[in-house]
């Protein structure tokens, strides 16, 4: 029997359907459990705010007060826009954003659903303009957080409403104190929902990762604080919630500026790669979350080493040399995957941490950082290149090669030296 001809566009939509959870990046690389929450975060948002929209819950909505807080937070994001992108690039698990500024006011200007939309309004602004040109804030991250502030401003503005404490007079100390409860409910609920979605993406306990340090939130704190000077300003006098926006913006900066010195405090300046100490404290971690998993959880350890590199810095000189390095830092970032973690640990030696990833895995791996450093053709100035390039790579994985991370590094050192000792240019394990 032949199968009659299906229109391109049938057919492309069945093979879509048949396969479509798979392709979806959140289902490569997400833990089954986040999904689960993060789809039910997600659906509750939805239908609390569509709830809420329908149905009034809360009382009239000042769509004048609603389209100036919008209009805020969209000309602080956009004065801000290079900051935020730095920023999210350089930031861990915790990111601190500073639209909670414009959630704290609406709590008391608007219904709790309006509030919960306005979240939804200005984290997808930030999406089109900001994040989803990072690649650390893949889409399904950006919804999950979306819902997570979405029903934290719902919970917050819901209190008031429910208590009657959104229509206290904010110059009384009534309404101050509702003011901090609003303040309290809407991070106590953030906090709650984003460390259970960290702890579920990355099964880290550290509370760092899951709640930030206590600079983060202190930045928090004083973003609330502002909040509250916004809310003061529309009750009295709404045009002074204008100048909120320089002292958010130097808060911004300041932030930057902070992880800017973080990230120079672990970075090699010549190749740009993580240094040793870098390095190791990510190592550090990723052993302490597969040790915390337990059977069948481990990772993999790549040691490489430029051969006769101490030639090239001989025949061309040492900047020359620092040219290679550097082509070679590039080289091995571009072999291996995203998740991974390359380092320098000085001279011509190079490290990279491969979570997750079995036996059979990392000789790939390690084989296509061997080719590519083997094509790699460097540039120096002028009409000189050069050419020829070889690594010798060893290979250790936890827990085969040792039970702390140390022995796995000596382990793939070992290797390293047997790869050389046989010739170079090769993988050895």
């Amino acid at each position: 029997m032949t199968q009659a001809p299906v229109p391109i566009g049938v057919r492309g939509a069945v093979r879509a359907w048949r396969g479509w959870p798979p392709r979806w990046a959140m289902w490569a690389v997400a833990r089954r459990r986040w999904i689960g929450y993060a789809m039910a975060c997600e659906a509750v948002a939805v239908a609390l705010t569509a709830t809420g929209l329908a149905t009034g819950f809360g009382g009239p909505v000042q769509f004048s007060s609603f389209g100036v807080l919008v209009g805020l937070g969209v000309a602080q994001a956009e004065m801000s826009r290079r900051i935020e992108r730095l920023r999210r690039w350089m930031s861990g698990q915790t990111h601190i954003n500073v639209t909670s500024v414009w959630y704290l006011a609406g709590a008391f200007l608007l219904p709790p659903a309006w509030v919960a939309l306005l979240a939804l309004v200005l984290y997808l602004h930030l999406w089109l303009r900001v994040w989803r040109h990072v690649r650390t804030r893949p889409a399904h991250r950006f919804a999950a957080s979306t819902a997570w502030a979405m029903l934290s401003c719902f919970a917050a503005s819901a209190v008031l409403t429910i208590g009657g404490l959104d229509q206290a007079r904010l110059d009384t100390a009534y309404g101050v104190l509702a003011l901090a409860l609003a303040a309290a409910v809407f991070e106590l609920v953030n906090v709650v929902l984003v460390a259970t979605g960290i702890y579920l993406y990355t099964n880290s306990r550290s509370p760092a990762d899951l709640i930030g340090t206590w600079e983060d939130n202190a930045f928090e704190l004083a973003t609330l604080c502002l909040g509250g000077l916004v809310a003061l300003a529309f009750v009295h006098q709404p045009v002074l919630a204008v100048f909120v926006l320089p002292p958010l913006l130097l808060l911004h900066r300041y932030l930057l500026l902070k992880q800017q010195l973080q990230v120079a405090v672990v970075t090699d300046e010549k190749t740009g790669l993580l240094n040793t100490a870098g390095w190791h404290e990510l190592a550090t971690r990723e052993f302490t979350r597969a040790r915390r998993r337990g059977a069948g959880s481990g990772f993999a350890v790549l040691m490489i080493d430029l051969d006769h590199f101490k030639r090239i810095n001989d025949t061309y000189g040492h900047l020359t040399g620092d040219e290679v390095l550097a082509a070679v830092a590039v080289a091995i970032e571009a072999s291996v995957r995203q998740s991974d973690t390359v380092g320098r640990f000085g001279g011509e030696e190079f490290v990279v941490l491969l979570p997750a990833t079995g036996g059979t895995d990392v000789l790939g791996i390690a084989e296509r950082v061997r080719v590519a450093v083997g094509e790699l053709t460097v540039s120096v100035g002028g009409p000189l290149r050069i050419s020829g390039l070889s690594v010798s790579v060893g290979v250790a994985c936890y827990p085969q090669a040792g039970t702390t991370l140390d022995e796995v590094l000596r382990s793939a050192d070992a290797a390293l030296y047997r790869a050389k000792d046989a010739g170079r240019n090769r993988v050895a394990v």
